[in-house]
This record gives C-alpha cells, structure tokens and sequence, in this order.
C-alpha cells in the first residue's frame, strides 16, 4: 500500500530564458517592461566578453540611463552590500540587471532589500527583519554555473561583526527574469568552473534529501544530479566543450530551483564555517565537506540516497543503505582532484571554533539530527583524508 503524499506548496514566479545567445535577448526585455533606467552590477571584465558586447552596446542606445557598479572582489559582506544599496537608491533605477557569478547575484538582492528598506543588511539575518516587495525589479545573468543564486530567494553574505556567514532568505527576493546563456561560460577558468559545479551537484542532491524535499524538488533535484554528475567532469578537463558547458548551466539553474523548492542540507552548513574562517570559495568548502555531511545524513533516510546514488550512476552493489551514493561522491571528488581540507589550511586546532560556527548556523533540514559530537567528528574524519587520489 502506498502512503499518502504528505501536503505542500510551492512558488516559483520566475520568467526563465535559457539558450546560447539568449542574452542578446535582455535589451528586449527591458523595452518590453519599460526599464529605462538600469542600475547594472556586472563582474569586472565580463562587458568585454564577445557575446555580451553586442548586448552592452544595445543597452546604452535604448535606455535614458545606465548606471553601472562593480561589486566588490570575493564574496559580498554586510558593509558591501549596504554600499551597493545606498548606491541604488541613489540612482533612482527601476531595475538591477546583476551579470555575473554567485556574488553579484546575492550582492544585487541584497541592494534591493537596502535600497527599499534601508540598512544595515544584517538586521535582516535570520528573519529577524521582514522582507518586503522591492519596488526595483531584478534581472539576472548568471556567468558561472554553479550558485543557482540567480533563481533564489537566499542572500548569502559575511557579517564581520559575528564573525559568520548570514542568510537573508525569502520569495520576495527573487528576480523577475533569469537569462542563462551557456556562452557566457566558455571564456571561466578551471578552478570557478570547478568548485561552482560542486556547488551545484551538492545542491541538486541536498534538495533530495531534506526534510522539506517535495515530489516537485525530488524531481528537477535528481535530474540536475545526473546532469551535473556527467558534465562536471568533463567541463573541469576541457573549458571549451560547448556540449558540457550547456549540460553544466542547466545543471546548475536546476539546482539553483530545487534548493527554491526545498533547501539545501549540511554540507552547507559544515562548509559556510570554513568559508567564513578562511575566506576560500563557497563551492571549494561545500566540495571539502559534501561526502562527511553525506555520510553523517545517510543513516536515516538511505532510501532517499539510494535515488540519489541512481542518479549520480553508480551501479547496484546490493548494500541499500545510502553508502553508494557517498562512494560515489568520493570518486567524483578524486577524479576531480579536489584539495582536502588540510590543505586549505585547516588543523585539528581549528575544530571546536569551526564546529561553533557551524552549530551557529545549522540548517534544521538536514535529514538526520546532529550533535556537537557529530559535527566535530565530520570535521576530523575530512582532516584525515591525506588526498583524494
């Protein structure tokens, strides 16, 4: 007998275009929305990008104004987002077209938030602030595959006073458009195409296996597994395989909607104190501790990681207890060559302050409950791992 699906909901008001070249369509969409005042935060060097030259040089002829900002390197804090915010509204720009990587993505909803609601940013961590409609409309065009950040609701930013990393979340964060352009990837160094596909991976399956997964997440999440799965290797040898690069940006918008409709899970949280104490990469520190968090969350629900396991590829071994699809991630990562978390620095001296700054920010999603304990054992078990290989 079947059990009853248990009730949910879900809402994802987003216009999503997606296609090699579909970001010469954004002149179009800001004359067909009547945007004529754009506030465009885009990454240094992406307007001399050959597929978005023609896209800048329409934008400037059609519209009365254009202000153009540059967030600041690394990934956006509370103090560069309230300058961004004060800067927007300054501007007086119906609509940010944020063009870049993770950052600008989060950076640009943050603004909004500020611009409409003033600041500090951080009042709005946690919830402890309620989020309002923007009356500035947002669209993005992501340049990485990896975050998902330009279909989400999340701010994700560093609050230098707790010493960690805060989220701002809500479906009033969300863009009005999301243009993802493959081509916009082609030109991305190994290593951001890297540690944004783990990214992605780590999301599209975390979506799986929450507490608050749906049939709906379950669903996109196990699709964007597989396609991440086959992409993400191949896009980490050859950057100028079209073919992967298209996989890997679908992938990852895909995940980007499953952590929408679900959330993301431990590695998140395991990874967030690393990147807040040692200021590496969002996806190097959810790549360092995906397998522990893995590990650790298998135990009560193996049925969900079994489909998981499915959708990473990896043959039936008959254990069906959710330890397939961690093996799986192990040889993922060591084809990968994936840094340890030694590597990047980390000593057992560091375990009780990064399994402080991990319970700070727990997910309670997770499948399975942790303890102290438990957090600071995954944080050992990854310290000794001497390589991937």
């Amino acid at each position: 007998m079947l059990e009853s699906i248990a009730p949910f909901g879900n809402h994802l008001p987003i216009r999503i275009r997606f296609g090699e070249g579909v970001v010469r369509e954004l002149p179009g969409v800001c004359a067909a929305e009547g945007w004529r005042h754009l506030y465009l935060l885009v990454d240094p060097g992406v307007r001399d990008l050959p597929s978005f030259t023609e896209t800048w040089v329409e934008l400037r002829r059609q519209a009365d104004a254009v202000t153009v900002a540059r967030p600041e390197a690394g990934e956006p804090t509370a103090e560069s987002i309230d300058a961004q915010g004060e800067a927007l509204r300054e501007s007086g720009a119906q609509v940010i077209v944020a063009v870049g990587g993770g950052s600008v993505m989060d950076t640009s909803k943050g603004a909004r938030v500020v611009a409409g609601q003033g600041g500090p940013m951080s009042r709005f961590a946690g919830g402890a602030t309620p989020l309002e409609l923007p009356a500035v409309s947002l669209v993005t065009v992501p340049t990485t595959a990896g975050s998902g950040s330009e279909v989400s609701g999340g701010i994700i930013f560093y609050d230098a006073a707790k010493g960690l990393k805060m989220g701002a979340a809500g479906p009033t964060n969300r863009a009005q458009y999301c243009l993802v352009d493959p081509e916009l990837t082609y030109g991305l160094p190994r290593l951001p195409t890297l540690y944004g596909g783990i990214d992605a991976l780590a999301q599209a399956l975390a979506g799986v296996v929450a507490t608050v997964h749906t049939p709906i997440g379950d669903a996109v999440g196990l699709e964007a597994t597989r396609m991440a799965a086959a992409a993400l290797p191949l896009v980490a040898r050859d950057g100028t395989d079209r073919g992967a690069r298209s996989h890997m940006s679908c992938a990852a918008l895909m995940a980007g909607l499953t952590m929408n409709i679900s959330e993301v899970s431990s590695e998140h949280f395991l990874g967030h104190a690393i990147g807040a104490m040692f200021k590496v990469p969002h996806g190097l520190t959810i790549g360092l501790m995906l397998a522990e968090a893995m590990e650790h969350d298998r135990a009560d629900v193996p049925e969900r990681f079994e489909r998981v396991a499915d959708a990473l590829g990896v043959p039936a071994d008959g254990t069906r207890d959710g330890s397939r699809a961690v093996r799986g991630i192990r040889r993922l990562l060591a084809e990968l060559g994936l840094p340890t978390l030694r590597s990047v620095g980390v000593t057992e001296d560091h375990v009780e302050a990064l399994t402080d700054a991990a319970l700070a920010g727990w997910w309670p999603v997770s499948p399975t409950p942790w303890t102290r304990d438990d957090v600071a054992a995954a944080y050992q078990q990854a310290l000794a791992l001497e390589s991937r290989g």
